[in-house]
């Protein structure tokens, strides 16, 4: 008999035959469903759980399968060669079934704070001052796996071996009525980890779903405790919210939330203040691009993606260093050293993404210089496509005059003959400005919009 549930508190199963809804074993991958038979022979108790089975329910296809269990992360090892344990903070077990990896966790428990707040070797859940877990390994049972989810339609459990659906806080419900409901009270839970704040508006923006008020209420005020989380951990959550195929409607919800001046200050702060009429369409268009680009599986670089998130900032600062009469290619340098310096502080841009990202940001003074060799030299750089498409777009929102991109989409079309052509018709177009004397060397970069 199904418990009766109680708001959006997890008080027990409601037990679902699962064909009902669409869900079946053979929509689970192979490895999940190895990894539960697995663990169920070895005497522990295991279920596909959250976010792949939201999706088949919603009939999309999950890209990921987590598997829920019992068993302590050890235990997990012990039956499965092929394993690692990982984390610190939150340990999981990565099981690898030929090339899938399935996430294993194991059932969590409620989590006590001792008066001093000081953890010994003993304790395994541990909280800062505003309430931040720092660790949480603290493990329980399914039910109270299932308070500790973080939305009611993640709270839902599937075991493929007997076809049944285990529905912990109404989230089927929540699920046909598209609505996102927290578990639990939303502060304390946003206290507890502030990236689910972000995870609520990238789910609102991926699956089309409304935030229901008590969940969104507190977002705007507690957006700020987004500053305890380390910075590389926000690089990867940014990943997720722009790299889903929903950019463009995460930002507007960002934006809604005002969390997008927690991940991005500097961009923000030049979007409020209206600098330039150029840069929000370019943002938009950027995160268009993006969104059609991974729907059609091609791929995106998180260096031309981060390019488009701060160029707002950094032509901003780039605009000014050119006003104080630095050359262009020293204030165009100065201003993305200072722009990826302030970045890193709210989420870290590694340096395998920070320097093409700094070079498709160079290519904007590089793409106007096309006398002589210079073209084909370009042409062959290896940031030349990007640099050109971010061009086209600079173009295309009005940010820098027309005219460069259809060269070079020209100039990448024609045999070798017209090339030369095409550049010799520069030449005889407008001779060579002279350097003013006295001046710098760097001085005769042009500014990206010269040609």
């Amino acid at each position: 008999m199904p418990r009766k549930k109680n708001g959006n508190s997890a008080s027990g199963p409601c037990n679902l035959p699962a064909a009902k809804y669409g869900i079946t074993a053979k929509k689970i991958s192979n490895g999940a469903k190895t990894v539960v038979s697995a663990l169920t022979d070895a005497g522990y108790e295991a279920y596909v759980v959250g976010g792949c089975v939201r999706d088949i329910l919603l009939d999309l296809h999950p890209k990921d399968f987590d598997v829920a269990t019992n068993a302590t992360p050890e235990q997990v090892k012990a039956i499965f060669n092929r394993s690692r344990i990982v984390g610190r903070r939150f340990q999981i077990v990565h099981v690898r079934m030929g090339r899938e990896v399935i996430e294993v966790t194991t059932f969590r428990a409620h989590h006590q704070q001792t008066e001093t707040g000081r953890v010994d070797q003993r304790e395994t859940s541990r909280r800062s001052d505003k309430g931040l877990l720092l660790r949480d390994n603290i493990f329980g049972t399914i039910d109270q796996d299932a308070c500790r989810r973080d939305f009611t339609m993640n709270a839902l459990y599937y075991h493929p071996q007997d076809n049944k659906l285990y529905d912990y806080a109404n989230g089927v419900t929540d699920i046909e009525n598209r609505t996102i409901r927290i578990i639990g009270d939303a502060s304390l839970r946003y206290r507890e980890d502030p990236v689910r704040m972000l995870r609520a508006v990238r789910f609102a923006a991926k699956l089309g779903f409304d935030i229901e008020p008590e969940t969104a209420k507190p977002i705007q005020k507690l957006g700020k405790l987004l500053a305890e989380i380390p910075p590389a951990r926000l690089f990867d959550e940014s990943l997720k919210l722009f790299m889903n195929g929903q950019a463009l409607a995460t930002f507007g919800l960002l934006r809604e939330y005002d969390l997008f001046s927690k991940l991005f200050p500097e961009t923000d702060n030049v979007l409020k203040n209206e600098q330039e009429p150029w840069m929000l369409p370019f943002l938009e268009l950027a995160l268009t691009n993006t969104d059609k680009r991974i729907r059609a599986d091609k791929g995106v670089t998180p260096a031309f993606l981060y390019a488009a998130l701060l160029w707002p900032a950094q032509k901003s600062l780039y605009d000014h260093y050119c006003n104080q009469g630095e050359p262009p290619l020293y204030a165009m340098q100065r201003a993305a050293a200072e722009t990826v310096h302030r970045q890193c502080q709210h989420i870290a841009i590694p340096k395998r993404f920070s320097i093409p990202m700094r070079e498709i940001w160079e290519m904007q003074l590089r793409l106007p210089k096309r006398r002589g060799k210079q073209a084909q030299r370009l042409m062959e750089h290896k940031r030349f496509r990007a640099g050109y498409d971010f061009l086209l777009l600079r173009e295309d929102v009005a940010e820098t005059k027309p005219g460069l991109g259809d060269w070079w989409t020209k100039y990448q079309d024609v045999d070798e003959n017209h090339r030369a052509e095409m550049v010799n018709a520069l030449a005889n177009r407008t001779k060579p400005r002279a350097r003013r004397s006295g001046s710098r060397k760097r001085s005769s970069q042009p500014p990206p919009s010269e040609s």
